[in-house]
């Protein structure tokens, strides 16, 4: 197979305010794929910083630099990468996340180099805002059906990350782009459509990571909104599901998705906050979930952040899934 024939995928990089963080790292990561057929759509939302002296840092013409003149919101910014996509696959690496060098050249071959399929995936490391991995998401789901898919989620045999989420662009761009209510389940939703009408291609390795740190999206938007946007994801793959399936994926989705958001609403820090989004959960699900022990000893947790004993425990703990990972990719 020539280069003339290989897909070109377009690695899209919406950014803000980044620049004295985690950008460089992630274009980095962009430019330094295996696959050469690529190109890095950064679209810079109007940052304060100095965002365009470091993406010109890189003198790289596989770069398509952008600037809004205006934020435009986070969601319209991956929408207008989106759109200004020339590539056949589309990836959206948030500015903080991170991809294997293999990653794109694993996932063409996933897909045997063609470009009709509606979306490829790999397993995902969940790293610390070091970047060190505390959990480790091999995708289990090569092989399932839509509704074993879905089930997969609620299961944990599969996960849903857009760093490690190849789209098809062509088909991305039919159903919408990303979009949801409240913009916090968009990227699942456009998964589970293009998976559901166009295909997909599965990798079990772990060739991306998602960072976790007091800065990502995830905890920082209302436990309520949360709770609506997983009612009308839940809403979809009951539409996508057979018609034999549906009555079960209901009633798994809705005891997956109140443990989840009980879990955002233990993250609120303030208690008595806590307790009430503790109760929008239950009152948006009605279904009762008694938290962890870490839940009940978030205090503990709070008061033993940042000393030497907490760190060392936390070392202890990424070594441990460290040497998981190794032995994984030695077996």
């Amino acid at each position: 197979m020539t280069d003339k024939t290989l897909p070109l995928v377009t690695i899209a990089i919406p950014t803000y305010n980044r620049a004295n963080g985690y950008l460089r790292n992630a274009i980095e990561c962009a430019l330094g794929q295996t696959y050469q057929e690529v190109e890095v759509v950064i679209s810079d939302n109007c940052s304060s910083d100095n965002t365009e002296e470091v993406v010109k840092g890189f003198h790289d013409p596989r770069i398509r630099y952008f600037r809004q003149s205006t934020n435009i919101g986070a969601n319209n910014n991956f929408n207008f990468c989106l759109e200004k996509a020339q590539g056949d696959y589309f990836l959206l690496l948030h500015d903080d996340d991170l991809i294997d060098s293999d990653f794109i050249d694993v996932c063409m071959k996933a897909a045997d180099y063609k470009i009709g399929v509606g979306l490829i995936r790999t397993g995902t490391r969940v790293t610390d805002a070091e970047g060190q991995a505390i959990r480790l998401c091999p995708n289990m789901a090569s092989g399932f059906t839509t509704d074993e898919l879905f089930r997969g989620w609620f299961t944990n045999k599969t996960t849903f990350y857009l760093c490690s989420t190849l789209f098809n662009t062509k088909r991305l761009r039919e159903i919408g782009g990303f979009k949801s209510k409240h913009n916090l389940f968009q990227d699942v939703m456009a998964e589970l459509r293009l998976a559901a009408k166009f295909g997909r291609a599965d990798v079990a390795d772990i060739k991306a990571g998602f960072r976790t740190h007091p800065g990502e999206i995830t905890y920082s938007v209302k436990v309520g909104q949360w709770c609506e946007d997983s009612h009308m994801l839940l809403d979809l793959m009951c539409d996508l599901a057979s018609k034999e399936n549906k009555h079960l994926i209901k009633k798994e989705g809705r005891r997956f998705f109140a443990q989840l958001n009980y879990r955002r609403a233990s993250a609120v820090k303030a208690p008595i906050k806590r307790v009430i989004a503790y109760g929008v959960v239950f009152q948006s699900f009605r279904y009762r979930y008694l938290p962890s022990a870490h839940h009940f000893l978030s205090p503990v947790y709070n008061m033993l952040n940042d000393t030497p004993l907490y760190k060392g425990l936390q070392s202890i703990k990424r070594m441990m899934v460290g040497s998981r990972e190794q032995g994984k990719s030695l077996e």
